[in-house]
């Protein structure tokens, strides 16, 4: 337990991605930055991939729910965790729940990806069931709250989960230094936040950009409009970008200048099915969605050194063989 991390409802700093590092270290893996020449030459870019699908979990998310859970007290952990989640966010916190030996309790909306759901419940998490809203979703977070007294992780407006994300930025500005442009998909907005507080400090120059799928673009018209825009009704293959951006996040979007980029979901499985082709990897669409942006929009990548964050690998199978067939 270390007492230097944030408190929840604050907006992190770098010293706190930094702090989470040295948390983390011992459970999350340090994963590779990934090459390719080929894709390189269709980009007209040199690209650095960040690749967060070989993460614990086979998401990014690990990252901020063990920072989470490594900054109870010994007191607070006792009493567990609880989070509401459709997939990766779940997975991570009982997972990182499981190697603090600690109850977990995640709120499952119903038509959740099965798949997803299965990970959550083979990580050792308790499920809830509740309908497929925000409201619900908390109502039902609420509820375990009282009944247990399980400590609350949010999937993206916790300073603790955003901090844990920032270190996925922290290794690739280390392993690859002075790029000019960096990518990471935007959903909630704790990776994406997580990603600028990292780069303002440790590569002051690096551009860093949103990628977003047109279907939820509320956070390219949140910043457009200069204000949260939380009514919209998503529709993309993205089921990892579904949600409403948080507060804390559009703060951390508008303080560092982080510009959204917008792609449609026939490039993202276009740029899925790339990566698979040259790489043999297969990502999730909205890890993928941030190639895409790429190419969307050469024009702005043109020559430079780009960062890729690949958030996560966990595709719904039952979609597989439709975003393979193209």
């Amino acid at each position: 337990m270390n007492d230097s991390s944030p408190p929840r409802t604050a907006l992190p700093e770098f010293r706190d991605v930094l702090a989470a590092a040295a948390r983390i270290a011992p459970y999350a893996h340090a994963t590779p930055v990934l090459r390719s020449r080929s894709i390189d030459e269709m980009a007209g870019c040199e690209l650095h991939f960040k690749a967060e699908h070989l993460q614990r979990i086979g998401a990014f998310k690990f990252r901020g729910a063990c920072n989470a859970v490594w900054s109870l007290s010994d007191q607070d952990a006792r009493r567990g965790v609880v989070t509401h989640s459709s997939g990766n966010h779940g997975a991570a916190l009982a997972l990182a729940a499981r190697t603090r030996g600690i109850d977990c309790h995640v709120v499952v909306p119903e038509g959740a990806v099965a798949a997803k759901v299965a990970a959550i419940a083979a990580y050792g998490a308790t499920l809830h069931t509740c309908a497929p809203t925000i409201a619900a979703r908390e109502d039902a977070c609420a509820r375990v709250q009282r009944e247990t007294g399980a400590e609350l992780v949010h999937p993206y407006t916790d300073a603790r989960v955003i901090a844990g994300q920032g270190t996925a930025a922290l290794e690739l500005l280390t392993a690859a230094p002075e790029l000019d442009a960096l990518i990471a998909p935007v959903g909630g907005g704790g990776l994406i936040g997580g990603t600028a507080i990292a780069a303002a400090s440790v590569s002051p120059s690096t551009r860093v950009y949103g990628a977003e799928p047109a279907g939820a673009a509320e956070t390219f018209a949140s910043l457009q409009a200069g204000e949260r825009v939380t009514e919209f009704v998503p529709d993309t293959l993205c089921d990892g970008l579904r949600g409403t951006l948080g507060a804390p996040n559009f703060a951390l979007l508008q303080r560092h200048g982080v510009e959204v980029l917008v792609a449609d979901d026939s490039d993202t499985a276009a740029a899925l099915r790339l990566f698979l082709h040259r790489s043999k990897q297969l990502l999730e669409p909205s890890a993928a969605l941030a190639l895409a942006a790429v190419f969307v929009h050469r024009e702005r990548f043109a020559g430079l050194r780009v960062g890729v964050i690949l958030s996560g690998g966990n595709v719904d199978q039952g979609a597989l063989a439709t975003l393979l067939a193209g």
